[in-house]
C-alpha cells in the first residue's frame, strides 16, 4: 500500500505506487528525478499518493475459480429450466413468436439470471428520506430467491449513508437556508416545458452560467438538464469523422457514449498512464489517419478528474504537457471532482494549480457536490457559443428545472463565499479531513484500497462474489449502507465495495463505519493488504501495447 507520508507517481498501471516528492524544483518518479512541469501558473509539487496493490496469488485463483464453478452450477440449472424441473421465472418469448427472429439472444441473460439474480437483494434498495449523513431504508424481502420483492411496511432508520455521492453534504432535507430554493418554485413552477434553443432560456439559467464560469474562472458556461447528456450530447458536437479520440481506459460510460456517437476514431490509452498516451499521440501526428495517411482534423483527449470506480485523481500536470507539446485538445470530466477537491473545491485543475486556460473543455455536474441535478460545459466564450447552436441537448432536452437551477445557484454561493459565510470552505475541509481519515484506517486495517489518498471516493477490493453479497448484507444488518459493485461496472475479478465519504459525516459516524468494517474483514477474510511499499515500481512497458483503429 501507499506510504501517506511517501510521493507518489502518476502511472495507473503500477500495482503499488509511491509519490513523487519535489526537491528543489525536481520530481522523483520510480526512482528517476524528473523536472516538474511548468504549466502557466502551475507548480505543483505536493505529495501525490495513489495505490493500486494487487491481490495475493490465492485470492485471484478462489475468485476465478468461484465464478468457474457458477457458471457450471448456471448452465445445470439452465438445463432444469429447459427441462421444466425447475420454475424459470426470467422472461421468455411467447409461443406464437417462436418463429420470429430472437428478440435477444439468451445467452446475453446468463449471467443475470444465474449470478447477479442471486445476489441482486444488494443493489436497488429504496430509500425514503433525503439522502444525507444517515437515512431510511424501506425493508423488503424475497419469496422466490430474490426475482421479485415486497415491501413489509417496516423501515430501516437511521442507517450510515456511505454510498450517496454527498460528498458536501448539501443534500438535506428542507431548512432555512433554502427558502430561495422554495421562492423560485412558487414564482416559476417546476418545469420549463422547452428546449434552451426555443422558449425555456430562463433568467435564473443566465445567473448560474454566469457564476459557473466565475466559480471555474474562464470565459462562459452552459448548463443543462442531465449530467450524462452533458457527456454523450455534447462530445459529438465538437469531433467527428476524421477527429481522433484518445480516452482513458476507466472513462465514464457517459464519455464512451458520447465518443461512439461522434464517428471519431477511438484509441484507449492504459488509465493515468503518460507514456501509453504520449506513444498515441505520437503516432498519431506522424502517422495521421488509416489508409489515407492525412492528418487528423483535431485530436481530443478524455479524461475524468476522479475516476469514479478507482478513486484515482488524473495526472492533470502530464496531460497538460503532452496535450501542449502535439498540439492537441483536452477535454475534462469533473463530475466527482468539482466542489469535492482543490483548497477552494474548485476541482482537479485548482488541485494541481493549473491555470484553466490549459484546459480546452471543463465539463462538470451537479449532481455529486452540488445535491442538485444537470451538468455543465465550460471555456473559451467561442466554444460554449458553439454549443449554445449545435449542441443536441441545447435544441431537443427540455432546459434545467428553475427550482434546480436555484439550489445549485445557492451552493455555488455557499462554496464561493458570496453568502457572507465561511460554511462552503468550512465543508470543504472537513471533507478532506474526513477522506484522509477513513482512508488511512482502511489501510492500517489491512485492507486492499485503490485510489488517491485525496479521493472521497472510496473502492474496498472484495473481489470474490460470494463476498461481495454477504459483505452488504451484514453491513445493512448494522445500519450501515453501502454500494457494491462488481462485473461488468469493474473487471471481473475486481469486484468491490465503493464508499464515498461526504463532509457530514461525524467522526463517531466514521468511527462506527470503521469499527464494524474491521470486523467484517476478520469475519469474511478480505484483509488481502501485505502492506508492501515498492520504492521502485515497475515502469510500465510502452511497446507492450497495440494501437486500434
Amino acid at each position: 500500500m501507499a506510504d501517506p507520508g511517501g510521493g507518489a507517481v502518476c502511472n495507473g498501471t503500477l500495482h503499488n505506487q509511491r509519490a513523487a516528492d519535489c526537491h528543489g524544483g525536481n520530481c522523483w518518479k520510480n526512482g528517476v528525478v524528473k523536472e516538474a512541469q511548468q504549466n502557466g501558473n502551475s507548480n505543483f509539487c505536493k505529495p501525490f499518493v495513489e495505490s493500486f496493490e494487487e491481490a495475493p496469488l490465492h485470492v485471484m485463483v478462489f475468485t476465478y475459480l468461484g465464478y468457474g464453478i457458477g457458471t457450471l452450477f448456471g448452465y445445470l440449472r439452465d438445463f432444469l429450466r429447459n427441462s421444466g424441473i425447475e420454475k424459470c421465472n426470467a422472461a421468455v418469448e411467447r409461443e406464437e413468436q417462436k418463429d420470429f427472429v430472437p428478440l435477444y439472444q439468451n445467452f446475453e441473460n446468463f449471467y443475470t439470471r444465474n449470478l447477479y439474480m442471486r445476489i441482486r437483494d444488494n443493489w436497488n434498495r429504496p430509500i425514503c428520506s433525503a439522502p444525507g449523513a444517515v437515512f431510511d431504508v424501506m425493508e423488503r424481502v424475497t419469496d422466490d430467491y430474490n426475482w421479485t420483492f415486497r415491501f413489509t411496511g417496516r423501515v430501516i432508520k437511521d442507517v450510515i449513508n456511505m454510498g450517496s455521492y454527498n460528498f458536501l453534504g448539501l443534500a438535506a432535507k428542507y431548512d432555512e437556508s433554502m427558502s430561495t430554493v422554495k421562492a423560485v418554485l412558487e414564482t416559476y413552477g417546476l418545469g420549463v416545458g422547452s428546449t434552451r434553443q426555443e422558449m425555456g432560456t430562463l433568467d435564473k439559467h443566465k445567473e448560474l452560467e454566469d457564476l459557473v464560469a466565475k466559480f471555474l474562472n474562464v470565459e462562459d458556461a452552459m448548463v443543462f438538464g442531465m449530467g450524462f447528456a452533458t457527456n454523450s450530447m455534447n462530445i459529438p458536437a465538437l469531433v467527428g469523422k476524421g477527429c481522433l479520440i484518445l480516452s482513458d481506459e476507466l472513462n465514464h460510460a457517459s464519455l464512451v457514449l458520447g465518443a461512439r456517437l461522434s464517428g471519431a476514431t477511438i484509441r484507449i490509452f492504459k488509465h493515468n498512464n503518460m507514456q501509453s498516451l504520449e506513444k498515441l499521440l505520437r503516432d498519431a501526428v506522424i502517422y495521421g489517419q488509416p489508409r489515407t495517411r492525412r492528418a487528423w482534423r483535431k485530436i481530443l483527449i478524455l479524461v475524468e478528474g476522479i475516476y469514479s470506480m478507482e478513486g484515482s485523481i488524473v495526472c492533470l500536470p502530464d496531460i497538460v504537457a503532452l496535450k501542449k507539446k502535439y498540439k492537441a485538445y483536452l477535454y475534462i470530466d469533473e463530475a466527482h471532482s468539482i466542489g469535492s477537491v482543490g483548497p477552494t473545491g474548485r476541482g482537479v485543475a485548482e488541485f494541481f494549480g493549473i491555470d484553466p486556460r490549459d484546459i480546452d473543455v471543463f465539463m462538470g455536474t451537479f449532481t455529486k457536490s452540488f445535491g442538485a441535478a444537470g451538468g455543465y460545459i465550460a471555456g473559451r466564450k467561442d466554444l460554449v457559443d458553439y454549443l449554445r447552436t449545435y449542441s443536441h441537448s441545447a435544441a431537443y432536452a427540455t432546459s434545467m428545472s428553475p427550482p434546480v437551477a436555484e439550489q445549485i445557484i445557492r451552493v455555488m454561493k455557499l462554496i464561493m463565499g458570496l453568502d457572507g459565510t465561511t460554511k462552503g470552505l468550512q465543508r470543504i475541509q472537513q471533507l478532506a479531513k474526513n477522506t484522509r481519515y477513513f482512508r488511512q484506517r482502511l489501510s492500517k486495517m489491512g485492507f486492499i484500497v485503490y485510489g488517491n489518498e485525496e479521493s472521497p471516493v472510496v473502492p474496498l477490493l472484495l473481489y470474490m462474489p460470494a463476498k461481495v453479497a454477504a459483505f452488504a448484507r451484514h453491513l445493512l444488518k448494522r445500519k450501515i449502507g453501502v454500494v457494491v459493485v462488481g462485473f461488468p461496472a469493474t473487471p471481473l475479478a475486481e469486484a468491490r465495495a465503493r464508499f464515498c465519504v461526504s463532509a457530514a459525516h461525524t467522526r463517531e459516524m466514521l468511527d462506527t463505519v470503521l469499527e464494524a468494517l474491521d470486523e467484517m474483514g476478520d469475519l469474511l477474510d478480505v484483509k488481502y493488504s501485505r502492506n508492501r511499499k515498492s520504492a521502485r515500481p515497475e515502469l510500465y512497458d510502452e511497446m507492450s501495447f497495440e494501437l486500434e483503429d
